[in-house]
């Protein structure tokens, strides 16, 4: 034992929410627990927690008013 104390650890890096990596404002963390918590499937895998939030903004852009998307 030196007795030098702790020199130079890693930098850990600032945590990032995976609503921030796919580029959505919704959830993703939040919907991935209720879809984990409600017994809609027995394994919840990495697509649908992805899924969803993607799908809901697509409907909430398309249904909104002075939408410009014309389907």
């Amino acid at each position: 034992m030196s007795g030098r104390g702790k020199q130079g650890g890693k930098v850990r890096a600032k945590a990032k929410t995976r609503s921030s990596r796919a580029g959505l404002q919704f959830p993703v963390g939040r919907v991935h627990r209720l879809l984990r918590k409600g017994n809609y499937a027995e394994r919840v895998g990495a697509g649908e927690k992805l899924l969803f939030p993607l799908l809901t903004r697509l409907l909430s852009a398309l249904t909104a008013p002075g939408s410009r998307r014309s389907g």
